[in-house]
């Protein structure tokens, strides 16, 4: 049995953590805020309906101190805005015996824990996932709605030589769903929920804005699931220019959701059909703009640009959110200003990908 230390208390956190307690392992959460934790701090059980099915009790930490001094794994599991401050909140108390796993990985953050524990002296195992190993719905502070548990997650780890590692530690907490791509790079075009977000957001706006409930999955329709489908070209080619295996948006949704290969608008449609489709946002404050847009889009753009094959698509989806938004995303991204990435090469970036920073 391990001890897992989750940092957030949102639906991937509770499905995550309904997972590594059903696989035997022990979990504590940590929210930055602690709201969505008081329950299960006053000893309320966790339940999950669906792909997971279970009571859970997991520990809840009152600081970022207090999650990391009992852990020996911490499972990154909130939206990619919230990554900054958590990682400088738990950094400093980070030890090199520890391994992080990012669940899932977004616009280079684990660069940026390699970076803050490399001044502290210190290189650990860092786990970077092209995609959440769970999709679900918060239903209320104690109880999660697991729409899907995935067949199978990429990943890498950082540094290199630590991915026999990091890949153990994931089958044993998660179970045998991992497929190591051996690059960070090749998990920042991994994820694909930025790209589909996108074209699901164009396409339903006014629901969105509007508070409508609506089906996701029904809602991919022919026209949308094109968009979608031309969008996933402009990623395998930027993948395939920089000598990277990624896969695409129809290995996605047939290892996510359990339908047979087709059109991406037929496949939402019988996800639909088998009802787990899913729910599309009732807000346009929603994380498919607020996070997907500047943490995903935007990186996606960066990656193009330096692998000199400009992702014209994702580009223009940046200038439509940003005109329709009234903000400018590609400033909102603090990782990647954080790291600077416009001033690095492309070999700067593989290097670091690979090795992550060197200790001080």
């Amino acid at each position: 049995m391990m001890k897992v230390g989750i940092v957030g208390a949102g639906s991937i956190a509770f499905g995550t953590a309904a997972l590594v307690e059903q696989q035997g392992h022990k979990v504590t959460l940590w929210s930055p805020s602690g709201e969505r934790t008081r329950a299960l701090a006053r000893g309320e059980a966790l339940v999950a309906q669906g792909a997971i099915q279970g009571t859970f009790h997991p520990a809840v930490a009152t600081s970022a101190a207090d999650l990391v001094a009992g852990a020996e794994a911490l499972v990154i599991a909130l939206p990619a805005y919230g990554h900054k401050t958590v990682l400088d909140a738990v950094a400093p108390h980070i030890a090199p015996s520890q391994i992080v796993i990012f669940s899932s990985h977004a616009s280079f953050g684990a660069l940026y824990l390699s970076r803050l524990l490399a001044a502290r002296g210190i290189s650990i195992p860092i786990v970077a996932w092209g995609t959440t190993a769970v999709t679900g719905r918060q239903s209320s502070q104690t109880s999660v709605n697991v729409n899907t548990v995935r067949k199978q997650v990429d990943l890498a780890t950082v540094p290199a030589p630590s991915s026999d590692l990091g890949l153990s530690v994931c089958q044993s907490l998660f179970g045998d769903r991992f497929r190591d791509r051996g690059s960070l790079l090749a998990i920042a075009l991994s994820n694909l929920n930025p790209q589909n977000h996108m074209g699901i957001a164009l396409g339903n706006m006014t629901r969105m804005e509007r508070g409508e409930s609506w089906s996701q999955g029904q809602n991919v329709t022919p026209n949308v699931g094109r968009l979608l489908e031309d969008l996933d070209k402009e990623r395998i080619a930027i993948a395939t220019k920089l000598g990277l295996e990624v896969r695409d948006i129809f290995q996605h949704f047939h290892l996510s959701f359990h339908v047979p290969i087709s059109s991406i608008s037929q496949m939402n449609q019988e996800m639909h059909d088998a009802g787990n489709g899913g729910s599309g946002p009732t807000t346009a404050d929603s994380r498919y703009v607020t996070e997907d847009v500047p943490f995903g889009l935007v990186m996606t753009a960066k990656i193009g640009r330096l692998a000199g094959h400009p992702a014209e698509l994702h580009e223009a989806g940046v200038r439509l959110f940003s005109a329709m938004y009234g903000r400018d995303f590609t400033e909102e991204n603090d990782l990647l200003n954080a790291l600077d990435l416009d001033a690095m090469s492309l070999d700067e970036l593989k290097g670091l990908c690979r090795d992550g920073f060197a200790t001080a």
